[in-house]
């Protein structure tokens, strides 16, 4: 960790304001080249988004600083006059001097330092944020909050990635310490009515557009940039991550969830109470909350509102209030009976060959204690025997090996396994990663049909048979050289017999949503620009599950995996509303229509889909033991399916 930057005094005599300008250093920064000059000529540098849910962010960097004039009077200038009416500076690239106020939060810690003030009169208008952030890169500011200061610099824009909002700020920054031990300006109280219903205007790129803070949440935010919020008592809904930062609400009564969680249920409501939190305090003095979604913060989390590309704007708490945990618990699903056959989907998160023992133990728990040791079972995101080291290692059967042996030593079934390996990075996930879909199955209850000739080109194809459907390969790939599957993985499709009936299981991992457009970002409403090729995936594996069941109209179709998009979505419609399956998802009260958790909203992108015939023989529930907790194993819950083979 870096020292504070060596202060240069102006003046020694008692009662003399002090000036602290930050020396001009050269930044050791994850940046390129264009995007240095970019900043260091005033201009936007936009850093690439991640194109992967979960990805590790990027360090957020503010620009190039270095000294400026120190007056001791005010200038003309003033926070609100810096911030405008809109979301940019209506005087970016100017140089500024003497703006007032009181500091009242301090960033001493990463690769993106600096300090908040805040103006202690205002303006009066709810449009202009009386907030501002000094960026000082590296170098921690030498101020303490409460100081009262006046503060030069170059007002600039930063946007954290294409698409993002944008951040004001100043760097280059200079500071005189007028004063200190001076009270904070209040905090705005984030009440339940405080966010609007409304989350954001539409029309485009929403940067020009007057502020509506009354009407539109994400105008709120950016009406509050830098400045002061509290949140009281605040219900989690969702749980801190990898990088210490969780979700809480502030209008608890919109589209709960079972569990406690903000359920988003329409493209038409985003769900504006949502709030993420991050802290400034040194996690050495007060370690970050472990918090699972149903958790309480009591009392107040408190500080300024910033802007991150992961999850838009969020409270950089000063105070974190106390963690009261809720009552949440893993709660194992049914045993199947006698005459059913239990199907599931679990999307295993990346599991491979050169992953460390406990990856497997705690997914192979969940098998035994949670799943219910299920007959079947599709995997997503099995990676080949060398994990994610890109050695043209494209083979599997390491990884499924030591995951069906800890199944065993939990207790479970001794599993078999079928999978088709992919051709070296073609599939999409992680370089090297070789990620597929694999099916489980527990002979002592369910027999896979072997059908020699399955490869990463070859497509199934399906033949009408003395007994119903057959399928020309099995385990097979549906189409898996159609321009649908470009880079992404391709449906894995068995033939298995279990209680005398036929079933045939479709195992599917489509397109990441990862490119989209974020739901907080500068253009509203934002586009899915990943939405038609999963649309196209839906019509590919449609005109599959339409071939089967011409084949045999009653046939036993399960389509299941993570499909990467929502119940309410067109990829969903088109398998299931225009298409032969039913999604029994649907048929669950809408608190519980959700198995993952992202920006503060539980949502769904995995489901199980059956041929509509056979929507009044199945039950289904949702294993929530991953997406609702800090320590879970996978981002996503899966999901059983017990299907009542009687007639």
């Amino acid at each position: 960790m870096c020292g504070p930057a060596d202060p240069h005094a102006l003046g020694s005599d008692e009662g003399v304001p002090r000036a602290f300008p930050i020396p001009r250093n050269p930044l050791t920064l994850s940046l390129s080249a264009a995007a240095a000059l970019a900043l260091g000529a005033g201009l936007t540098a936009a850093l690439p988004a991640s194109a992967e849910n979960g990805a590790e962010p990027a360090p957020e960097v503010g620009g190039v600083y270095g000294a400026s004039s120190d007056p001791i009077e005010p200038g003309d200038v003033r926070i609100h006059d810096i911030q405008g009416t809109t979301r940019q500076s209506p005087i970016v690239g100017e140089l500024v001097d003497g703006v007032p106020g009181v500091v009242t939060a301090v960033a001493e810690f990463g690769s993106a330092r600096g300090f908040w003030f805040q103006d202690t009169e205002g303006d009066g208008d709810p449009r202009t944020s009386e907030g501002l952030f000094v960026f000082t890169g590296e170098d921690t500011p030498e101020v303490r909050v409460g100081d009262e200061i006046l503060a030069s610099g170059r007002v600039s824009e930063y946007r954290p990635a294409e698409g993002a909002q944008s951040i004001t700020q100043l760097d280059q920054g200079s500071w005189t310490i007028v004063s200190e031990g001076n009270d904070l300006p209040e905090a705005v109280l984030l009440e339940e009515d405080t966010l609007p219903e409304g989350y954001a205007p539409e029309g485009g790129d929403i940067t020009d557009r007057e502020l509506e803070p009354d009407t539109y949440a994400l105008d709120f935010w950016a009406a509050h940039e830098h400045m002061r919020v509290r949140v009281e008592d605040a219900p989690v809904v969702a749980p801190t991550d990898a990088y210490d930062a969780f979700w809480v609400t502030t209008r608890p009564d919109d589209n709960p969830s079972v569990n406690g969680g903000t359920v988003y249920s329409s493209y038409d409501d985003p769900n504006p109470g949502r709030v993420k939190v991050e802290s400034l305090i040194d996690h050495d003095e007060e370690p970050f909350p472990e918090v699972n979604v149903g958790d309480t913060m009591s009392g107040a989390i408190e500080g300024p509102v910033y802007y991150s590309e992961f999850g838009g704007y969020l409270v950089r708490a000063t105070e974190m209030g106390e963690h009261v945990p809720g009552d949440l618990e893993r709660e194992p699903v049914r045993e199947a009976e006698p005459h059913e056959v239990s199907v599931a989907t679990y999307n295993v998160e990346n599991l491979g060959g050169a992953d460390d023992q406990e990856d497997f133990d705690r997914i192979a728990e969940g098998f035994v204690s949670s799943l219910g040791n299920p007959a079947i079972a599709g995997l997503e995101e099995i990676q080949d025997n060398s994990s994610e080291e890109d050695d043209g290692t494209v083979d599997a059967d390491l990884t499924l090996d030591r995951l069906v042996e800890a199944i065993a030593d939990q207790g479970g079934p001794e599993y078999e396994w079928r999978q088709i390996s992919p051709e070296d990075n073609a599939d999409g996930g992680v370089p090297g990663g070789n990620i597929r879909n694999a099916f489980l199955f527990d002979p002592e209850r369910a027999d896979f049909v072997d059908v020699e000739g399955g490869d990463a080109t070859t497509p199934v194809e399906v033949a009408e048979g003395d007994s119903g459907a057959e399928l020309s390969v099995s385990p097979g790939r549906i189409d898996p050289q159609h321009e649908a599957w470009d880079e992404t993985r391709k449906p894995l499709v068995g033939h298995f017999r279990a209680q005398d009936q036929d079933l045939y299981v479709v195992t599917n991992h489509f397109s990441s949503k990862g490119p989209d457009e974020p739901l907080h970002g500068v253009n509203q409403p934002p586009e899915r620009v990943t939405e038609p090729q999963r649309n196209d995936q839906a019509e590919v594996v449609r005109d599959f599950a339409d071939e089967l069941l011409a084949a045999d109209p009653e046939a036993n179709l399960v389509v299941m995996g993570d499909l990467n998009d929502f119940q309410f979505s067109r990829t969903l419609e088109i398998l299931t509303d225009d298409g032969p399956l039913h999604n029994p998802m649907t048929d669950l009260d809408a608190g519980e229509q959700y198995n993952y958790v992202f920006d503060g909203n539980s949502q769904a992108l995995d489901h199980i889909l059956v041929a509509g015939g056979l929507a009044d023989r199945v039950d289904y529930e949702i294993v929530r033991i991953n997406s609702e907790f800090h320590d879970q194993v996978s981002d996503h819950d899966p999901q059983v399916l017990w299907l009542d083979t009687r007639d």
